[in-house]
Parts: structure tokens; sequence; C-alpha cells
């Protein structure tokens, strides 16, 4: 349900415009070294307020409640809490007469018989991809420096020009979707379980925990079903593993081959568009003609990298502590030479 993973185990609450959203993660080495600095620079790469994304502007500051101590990890579960202060939930309300075509509004409703918060989304909202993030910031520690995770937007609305693809939506009045790009360096071989602990598995279903996404594909991903045997195989070149091409994209069988992983997801356009939409009307029951308030992406895709990368940290995190690869306590030397770099 809320929560996802193994031994680093994370576990997310809050709404969009409740009191606050947060996020406890279980299972992180003591010894780490953390402060309420590491998290600013990835959680200022999620905040919206720059063209295309929405113009809702929060704080955004981790308040660490629990499983820290001396600016060091304590191996207890770690509470970091993100306060809601900027919410306008007036502009909300009419989604009781008009759920909204492509967001949970409906859905939602009918699962919990209309106890659920509906304002700002809820706990469906983008809002808590803030959780996911801050435990991508513990979960990039435990990989360390040797694993490296970079996300990177390929395409807004189509074009694989990002600039030139949001000027066209801001053009047309309406938002689109995007395509966003993961690679990760430094994988040691045999991370991943067959059949469903896979690598790709894990990853994908991460992955669609963010909202909005809507597909994912590993190294040469669906263009594969195209090609033949020969073109599509990767050659091993060395005893590392190595290989001459990687349209695997790092992965064989469920399993990291030491080859960087790559793999693409595609976001949606946001649901929210300016443009007026025709929906029932519950108390008519009639189908009208009706337009969303209030502030939204126009792209979401915009905010998506640092996201992927915080759920890819995550799954990743969990199967080197699996495969003991990383340690349940980081050694004092360890900690002091993680915090002087």
């Amino acid at each position: 349900m809320n929560s996802f993973g193994r031994l680093f185990r994370v576990t997310v609450f809050g709404e969009s415009h409740g009191a606050s959203v947060g996020v406890n993660i279980d299972g992180v080495p003591a010894g780490v070294p953390l402060k309420q600095e590491d998290f600013l620079a990835d959680l200022e790469r999620r905040k919206g307020g720059a063209r295309g994304t929405t113009p809702r502007k929060e704080e955004d500051l981790p308040f660490l409640k629990s499983g820290v101590f001396n600016d060091h990890t304590t191996g207890a579960p770690i509470t970091i809490l993100f306060e809601n202060n900027n919410t306008r939930s007036t502009d909300y309300e009419k989604l009781r007469e008009f759920p909204r075509p492509g967001h949970a509004d409906f859905v939602a409703t009918e699962k919990f018989g209309g106890f659920e918060d509906y304002r700002g989304g809820g706990h469906f909202s983008g809002r808590l991809t803030l959780n996911l993030v801050a435990a991508g910031v513990i979960a990039k520690k435990i990989l360390g420096d040797d694993i490296q995770v970079k996300a990177t937007i390929k395409e807004v609305g189509g074009n694989p020009d990002p600039e030139a693809g949001l000027e066209a939506a801001i053009a047309a009045k309406d938002s689109v979707g995007g395509l966003v790009e993961c690679t990760v360096d430094g994988l040691p071989i045999g991370l991943g379980e067959p059949f469903f602990d896979s690598l790709e598995s894990n990853l994908a279903h991460a992955v669609f925990a963010i909202p909005a996404v809507k597909g994912i594909e590993f190294g040469a991903g669906f263009a594969a079903a195209k090609m033949k045997g020969l073109e599509h195989n990767d050659p091993i070149i060395d005893k590392t593993g190595k290989t001459a091409t990687n349209r695997a994209g790092g992965v064989v069988g469920g399993i990291t081959n030491g080859n960087q992983l790559v793999f693409r997801i595609a976001v949606k356009p946001t649901s929210s568009t300016p443009k007026e939409q025709q929906t029932l009307n519950i108390k008519s029951g009639e189908v009208e003609t009706f337009s969303v308030k209030g502030r939204h992406d126009l792209c979401i895709a915009l905010r998506v990298p640092v996201v992927l990368e915080a759920v890819t940290a995550m799954v990743l995190a969990d199967f080197m502590l699996l495969e003991q690869r990383r340690p349940r306590v980081v050694s004092r030397k360890g900690a002091e030479e993680a915090k002087e770099a």
C-alpha cells in the first residue's frame, strides 16, 4: 500500500493540503552522516515555480524527527516531515460535483466512500513525491560515490528539444507529457533475483508510484520487438562482463551485468489542462463542460528527473543491503571520510 522495500523500507504519508506530508524510512545503516542541508539540493530540483511548472511555492524544509543523532543515523527508523503552508483548498470544492478526467477523483470517492481528502488530490497528489526525494537522498548516501544515478529529460511533448516542446504547449494553452531517461553507472554484477524480484520488476514497481508515469522501457525497450536476435544481443568483450553494445540496458535475466543501467519512462500530460473539458456532474447526472481551476504543472515531466533518481536509488540501496554489499553499521572512520567529502 504505502510502503515499499524489504531492508531499506520506505513508508509515505500525508495529503497535499493537510498539515504536512512525510516519510518514514526503516533499515538505514547506523553511522551515515545526515543533516537537513543534505536534502536541499535535490528538494530544490523538485520544486515548482519554474516556467511550465505549478506556481505553488513551498519551503519544503525537511524536519528530521527521529533516527538521527549528532548528525548521524542511529539505525532506528528515520521520520521526516514537510509542512504544507501554501494551500488554496477552495479551488477544489467544486470537484465534489465534477470529478476531473485523468485524475483519481472519481475512483477515490468510489473506493473510500467519499471520506477521502479531495483537496489538491489528497493522498494521490504529486506533492507526496517530496517524500520520495527525501528517501532518495538517503538511498544515494548508502550507494556511495562509486554508484552514480542520473536522470534527464529527453522529450517534452514529443519534441527532443524540451524548451521548444514547452513553448509549443504554452502557445496551445494545453498540457504536455514527456520522456525521462535514467542511467546508473558503477553497479556491480549480480543485483536482482529471478523471477518476481528481478531488478526490472522492482524498478518498475517503484517507478509507477510516481504519479503520471504511464510506461517504462529498459535498454532498446520496445524497439527490441522490431530487431533480429543478432542485432539485439550485446557481445561480451572482456572478463568483467563489459559489452560492445548495451541494448539490454545493463540487465540480463533480471540481474545487473556490470554495464550501465539505462531505462526510460513515459510521463503523461498533466490531467489538469487549462482547456475546457467535459465530465459527469455527479449531482445532476449529466455530462457538462467545466474547466479546472487551481495551480498546476503544464508539464509534470519537468520535475520528474530528481524523483526518478530517488526511486531508482531506493531500489538499488535495498538490493545492495540484501546482497550485503553495504554494511548495516558504517565505521566511524568511514563516516568521518563521508562527512568530509
